[in-house]
């Protein structure tokens, strides 16, 4: 069924217009943003079959351009499209991250963290710098690895955040596995990191990893 061909009632667009975004199934959203999708197709069964192809919505927008670009109905203005709605979606977690009140609520820079991070398919090592006030002074990616590890270096760690100025950090990575539990090299290296800036007066505030649609909280587990 195209969506020009659905009763008036039942229009997605027509949905979003009454009921808002959040009435609308992933596959409306999807429909409406494809339109009537390429060369007059189905946009609603365009949108089912993206989202079974790729198994999910963060499936979808986390897999990379070649796959996408093999899927029929995605040309390349669409793959264009979807980039840009994937990088204002960052712009707009970082821009909440970096000019929000005092960090003291975990979930905001879980929401970034995983605009950020969830669709890598490396893993990256990065750290949030925080003012005295837990206000956020930047975000940095330091250490990119392979799909499974990434070396992390404490000098390193410790030279940055003296150069930032920061007076506590929140030491963030993902796991492109999609399992956002800690390894024991994740709690032995968090514990490496905490000792090491320690000695400079800086604070490891949390150590956070960003799973598949999860982002576990180190702090949260008494392991920092």
């Amino acid at each position: 069924m195209q969506i020009n061909d659905t009763p008036a009632r039942l229009h997605p667009r027509a949905r979003l217009a009454t009921a808002g975004p959040r009435a609308l199934s992933e596959a409306e959203l999807l429909a409406i943003w494809l339109g009537a999708g390429r060369n007059g197709g189905q946009a609603v069964a365009l949108a089912q079959s993206l989202l079974g192809s790729f198994g999910s919505l963060r499936g979808l927008f986390s897999a990379p351009r070649d796959q996408l670009a093999k899927h029929p109905g995605l040309g390349a203005v669409r793959l264009g499209q979807l980039q840009i709605v994937l990088e204002l979606a960052r712009r707009h977690h970082r821009e909440a991250l970096l000019t929000g009140p005092a960090l003291t609520d975990p979930k905001m820079a879980r929401d970034y963290l995983q605009a950020e991070l969830g669709g890598l398919g490396y893993e990256t090592f990065c750290l949030i710098y925080l003012d005295c006030h837990y206000r956020v002074k930047g975000f940095e990616k330091m250490f990119r690895g392979t799909i499974d590890c990434a070396q992390v270096h404490p000098r390193e760690v410790v030279r940055r955040a003296l150069e930032v100025q920061a007076a506590a950090v929140i030491l963030c990575h993902n796991h492109p596995s999609g399992i956002a539990e800690p390894s024991e090299a994740d709690r032995v290296i968090t514990a490496r990191l905490r000792e090491a800036l320690a000695l400079v007066d800086v604070r490891v505030v949390d150590h956070l990893i960003v799973g598949a649609g999860a982002c576990v909280s180190l702090a949260e587990r008494g392991l920092v």
